[in-house]
């Protein structure tokens, strides 16, 4: 069963269960005498919009995030949060509005508080005899994902027999992949085992695995970031058993899967709907930006002119998602000329290549401005890691397997790492930055942009950019 149908099954559940509650809430309160009356054409209307009140209010709390090893305790404590907060904002909203003359304010709160109650327990109920659905269809082997688990030693094998005694953690076992070449052609219990790790990424497109497992007897970096490499550019997800945790030390996600803790490496980014309202956003401010203060950026335009002789704009290719390469805009801080004069080369503090305009432009962080062009094209977003030149990525992937991870998202005008880094001067400073791009990847969200973006204008008006 794909995630869409799961996630399509969820949707209708919650409509059906939203629904019927309000309705049943309705006929209830007609029959103790709250309304006049209970006509369905009044209702329904009413129905749909609260419907999609709590749609907007379950997506924002992650309700439709499907997690295979989310309990069915967890998914009714989910539901009663996110249900008492949409309560609590209705409270908020009717305060100190009758709903019929007939009646005290207090009733009325207290029909609320019923409404609650039976959200609580008919979408709590719906959602628990749903997750026990699919956990029976995952034990009877429907809707297992094909796993391959990397490692072929003690810890490998205790892991495939874990998972064979519980397979209601969702995961079909379809090889096994060592990095010791003895093991070749060899299986355990009729389960293959592959070699090779450059064939890696080829294994997982053919199998159509959908998730890896690193289970590796001794702890080693390179096989790690090995594999991890391999997977870029798939839609597998990445888990390893904790040992190597050290590893990757704050950048991870722990698991508890029935009693075997596993640990996320850089799972899932924003859902659908968050990324939909990031594009939206974007494009709105942009325009917002370019047209409410184009008289601004013609100031500024004509103070590069008189400043220094050359093009106003600055271009310059830079790799985006997926490794497109595109063309940057940026107001011009520089001489003409400056990147032939010392080839490609990272900023450094009081850089002579800077103009005189330029330095305010760098602080100030105007000299970015431009790039708003770039996302109403779709290449950037506002907030995102920053682009690099194709000359870079090459020499960074090779020295930092992890860095091309940046590439799963738009880069964006800021980001975590521009707020919390300096520019990239060194090689260590690059790792540094990596640190932060991960820890944007791991809690990308909505609440996560505009943390970042308050960040970025404290520094605009602090003048603390560079």
């Amino acid at each position: 069963m794909s995630k869409t149908i799961e996630k399509s099954i969820l949707f209708l559940t919650d409509f059906i269960t939203i629904a019927g509650t309000y309705l049943l809430w309705c006929n209830l309160r007609w029959s103790m005498g709250f309304f006049y009356e209970a006509a369905p054409i009044r209702i329904l209307p009413l129905s749909f919009i609260l419907y999609l009140f709590w749609l907007v209010l379950f997506l924002f709390f992650g309700l439709y995030r499907f997690k295979y090893t989310q309990s069915r305790t967890d998914e009714f404590i989910a539901v009663l949060k996110t249900v008492s907060i949409g309560i609590f904002i209705i409270l908020l909203i009717t305060f100190n509005q009758r709903i019929n003359s007939n009646h005290s304010i207090t009733a009325s709160r207290l029909m609320i508080i019923l409404y609650w109650g039976m959200m609580v327990v008919f979408v709590g109920a719906a959602r628990v005899l749903l997750r026990s659905l699919h956990r029976y269809l995952l034990v009877v082997g429907i809707g297992r994902r094909k796993t391959l688990i990397v490692g072929y030693g003690k810890k490998a094998k205790e892991l495939f027999s874990q998972i064979k005694d519980a397979p209601a953690m969702g995961y079909h076992v379809v090889g096994f992949f060592s990095m010791n070449e003895k093991n070749h052609h060899k299986s355990y219990q009729r389960i293959p085992v592959h070699h090779k790790p450059a064939n890696l990424r080829k294994l997982i497109r053919e199998e159509t695995i959908q998730e890896v497992i690193v289970a590796l007897s001794h702890r080693s970096e390179r096989h790690l970031e090995e594999v991890i490499q391999q997977c870029n550019g798939t839609s597998v997800g990445i888990q390893i058993v904790p040992d190597l945790y050290d590893v990757i030390i704050g950048q991870v996600r722990t698991n508890q899967i029935y009693g075997l803790p596993l640990i996320e490496i850089l799972p899932q980014l924003m859902p659908p709907w968050e990324r939909i309202v990031k594009r939206i956003g974007d494009v709105i401010f942009s325009l917002f930006i370019l047209l409410c203060f184009l008289p601004f950026w013609l100031l500024i335009a004509l103070l590069i002119r008189l400043d220094t002789q050359g093009p106003i704009f600055y271009t310059q290719k830079r790799v985006g998602k997926g490794g497109k390469i595109f063309n940057m805009i940026k107001f011009r801080s520089m001489v003409v000329g400056a990147e032939k004069m010392t080839g490609p080369i990272w900023a450094t503090n009081n850089d002579s290549r800077i103009t005189k305009v330029g330095k305010y432009l760098r602080r100030l962080r105007l000299d970015e401005i431009p790039q708003f062009i770039n996302i109403l094209k779709g290449d950037m977003s506002l907030v995102g890691p920053r682009p690099e030149r194709p000359y870079f990525v090459d020499k960074l992937s090779k020295a930092i397997p992890l860095y091309k991870r940046r590439l799963r998202v738009r880069p964006g005008i800021t980001g975590w790492a521009q707020v919390k880094g300096n520019y990239d001067q060194s090689l260590e400073c690059v790792k540094k930055k990596l640190e932060f791009d991960l820890f944007y990847f791991e809690n990308m969200s909505l609440r996560m942009d505009l943390k970042i973006i308050l960040n970025t204008l404290y520094v605009m008006l602090t003048g603390k950019g560079r």
